[in-house]
């Protein structure tokens, strides 16, 4: 008898170049959390498998420097890490700015007649409205968060 697999973990990484204000950003957006890695980069620091340089004061505690993520608060998470076991976005640092379109990008449905509102909310979060489409097949609003991925609001 031929076991079926288990699904695969994964998660979404983010190119950013502020990584912790686009945690900010997503986790206002999705009503997410941002993961608290401070326990296990204290440990890190302690032990030296990790140079303080790598570490920033985020909120208040520390964080990895160069990436963070957001994690659905009902997802279970790894207590000594932080790190979430379910759906999460992580944001990573990188040297480069956004050139292009998305090749991949998050659709938000907040539910029936709650877009309008979802998209002012979202504005005021600092994302920005780039359009709005209506087809045949349904209509939504093209936005941009603040370092300018684009996400869909149906």
């Amino acid at each position: 008898m031929t076991q079926t697999p288990a699904p695969v973990h994964w998660k979404l990484v983010v190119d950013s170049a502020d990584p912790h204000a686009q945690a900010d950003f997503w986790a206002a957006a999705l009503h997410y959390e941002v993961e608290d890695n401070s326990a296990l980069i204290e440990r890190l620091l302690e032990v030296g498998a990790l140079p303080g340089e790598a570490t920033v004061e985020y909120h208040g505690r520390p964080a990895f420097r160069d990436l963070i993520a957001v994690r659905h608060p009902e997802d279970p998470f790894d207590a000594g890490s932080g790190t979430g076991l379910g759906r999460r976005l992580l944001f990573q640092r990188v040297p480069e700015a956004k050139t292009a379109k998305n090749r991949l990008h998050l659709d938000l449905h907040p539910g029936d007649g709650r877009r309008e509102g979802e998209v002012e909310r979202l504005t005021a979060l600092g994302a920005s409205v780039l359009r709005e489409v209506k087809e045949p097949s349904g209509s939504w609003v093209v936005m941009a968060d603040p370092e300018g991925n684009e996400f869909c609001v149906h």
